[in-house]
């Protein structure tokens, strides 16, 4: 049985041979090219106990790409944080060194709030 089985949804088994399982796998979409990405950049503080972070918000494609973006800013900020829902989280105040990191990627970048 492989992975793709597994993951079937509703119907446990059916005597038509040409039934097709239903299943949860969501196609990935395309990752847009830098230029047409519209990214925005902003600190938050809210529900995180009163600590800093930087958010990444408007990432429109792939996991993969997202993740990779994410090490990138990690390793050239120094600091931890994580990806995920097309958002990427920076532990600490790093909007200024993070747009200036994403515009010379060719990403275009919008400063949002104060």
């Amino acid at each position: 049985m492989s992975k793709k089985e597994k993951n079937r949804v509703g119907i446990v088994y059916s005597t038509n041979p040409s039934f097709q399982y239903e299943t949860n796998d969501q196609e990935q979409t395309e990752t847009l090219s830098p230029n047409l990405q519209n990214l925005k950049v902003q600190l938050d503080r809210k529900q995180r106990a009163g600590k800093q972070v930087t958010l990444i918000t408007g990432f429109v494609g792939r996991d993969e790409d997202l993740i990779n973006l994410s090490k990138v800013l990690k390793t050239k900020c120094g600091v931890g944080g994580s990806a995920k829902d097309g958002e990427i989280i920076l532990q600490g105040d790093f909007r200024d060194k993070v747009i200036a990191l994403l515009t010379q990627e060719g990403y275009k970048v919008k400063r949002v709030g104060g």
